[in-house]
């Protein structure tokens, strides 16, 4: 899924943490990889990843199929695009449970991703 962002990517990620901690989530982890970029010379648009999760909704996919350990912790990349717009994307919950074949019941363990971006692209937090 990709939605746009009214807000600049450092804004994004920024309201993006604020929801994710809100909602008793846990951020594992930060990503710049503009940053990452420029740490070896190179340049690039501005891009985030924010990573996350709450280990008592991810074990038990892992457990039902290892496999989607690939796709946790949940994560939002926010970039910018060539013209200067910023974009939100991440694996919609309903994708990952077809891609591993999650056992019934499982996929809503994984479906706030979804409510984490509707509401930190909204105007007021």
């Amino acid at each position: 899924m990709t939605r746009p962002s009214p807000y600049s990517v450092e804004e994004t990620i920024r309201r993006l943490d604020e929801v994710v901690r809100g909602k008793g989530l846990t951020v594992f982890a930060r990503v710049d990889h503009r940053s990452g970029a420029r740490e070896v010379g190179l340049d690039m648009q501005d891009e985030q990843v924010l990573i996350f999760g709450n280990p008592r909704a991810g074990t038990p996919l892992m457990v039902a199929r290892p496999l989607v350990g690939l796709d946790l912790p949940l994560r939002v990349l926010v970039w910018s695009a060539s013209d200067g717009r910023v974009w939100v994307s991440y694996q919609d919950s309903a994708f990952i449970a077809r891609r591993y074949g999650l056992p019934d019941g499982l996929e809503k363990n994984i479906s706030a991703v979804a409510a984490v971006v509707e509401a930190a692209l909204r105007a007021h937090l």
